[in-house]
């Protein structure tokens, strides 16, 4: 049956969901039922396409990326595939109807990262639209179910939310970005002289994004706002903790937020804005 392998295929999403980012699983737990299957499904399929880029140093990157991006075309056009990652991803697409430029420029992103390793203004808001603010127009296809008004009233908003997920990530892992892989996402910005200085205005930057964010996610409906509440909520809360510690330690530490500290997250999302 159909709707059995769909089902393994969506349980195959949930769990890579589950072992690569507590937060987001908590934050999907957040949001009505039925979207839980959608941004599993969306999910899956970046979280695949970033881990080739980022972590399978012993095989041909460029090759791998290639055939999935293929494979991932080729899954929403026919509707099906064997591989479950994408056969959910592809469900979720042709669901919500979901544009393939958005999918276009994600991998465009990913492209970059594996012979780009320095931006400069023009490249780095080409990267940041296309590995983290098309995930957030993904997710906000899903949301407003087919709702065309309040998508274009809220995608400035959601594309915001995404910038300041990926902005966070970048001053979380530069250690690994940087010194692992000599990844400087920042323009203008060298990280051996990494001054409290430069720290202040990139982080003032990330702040609007916050800002923009949140008076989208007031606007969605109560089916999915609790959920990206969280995750704002969580974003927020280790940009605080980042805020909070020295350049420098930044560069040698990954700062994280403590489970009990995600927990109470939950609670107050869970109590509304």
């Amino acid at each position: 049956m159909i709707s059995l392998f769909t089902k393994t295929a969506f349980d195959a999403s949930r769990n890579i969901t589950k072992l690569y980012s507590t937060s987001f699983t908590l934050g999907i737990r957040t949001l009505d039922k039925k979207f839980h299957d959608a941004i599993y499904g969306i999910y899956g399929m970046v979280r695949y396409a970033d881990e080739i880029v980022d972590t399978f140093h012993d095989y041909d990157k460029k090759a791998l990326l290639d055939k999935f991006k293929l494979d991932t075309f080729q899954a929403i056009k026919d509707g099906i595939s064997l591989n479950p990652v994408l056969h959910a991803y592809q469900h979720t697409v042709n669901k919500y109807g979901i544009d393939n430029s958005l999918t276009e420029a994600f991998f465009h992103s990913m492209e970059m990262d594996l012979n780009k390793t320095i931006h400069d203004e023009a490249s780095y808001n080409e990267y940041i639209y296309g590995s983290a603010e098309v995930v957030g127009l993904m997710c906000l296809r899903v949301f407003t179910e087919g709702d065309k008004t309040l998508y274009e009233n809220t995608q400035l908003h959601a594309r915001a939310l995404g910038a300041a997920f990926q902005k966070v990530n970048f001053l979380r892992d530069i250690q690994s970005d940087f010194a692992e892989r000599g990844r400087v996402y920042f323009p203008d910005v060298d990280f051996t002289v990494f001054t409290p200085a430069i720290k202040s205005q990139i982080e003032a930057d990330i702040q609007k994004d916050f800002d923009n964010a949140l008076i989208g996610i007031k606007m969605l409906p109560n089916s999915s706002k609790r959920g990206v509440y969280l995750a704002y909520r969580f974003y927020l809360k280790l940009f605080k903790r980042i805020k909070n510690t020295e350049a420098k330690k930044i560069q040698t530490a990954r700062i994280r937020v403590p489970d009990y500290q995600k927990a109470g997250l939950m609670l107050h999302a869970m109590m509304g804005l």
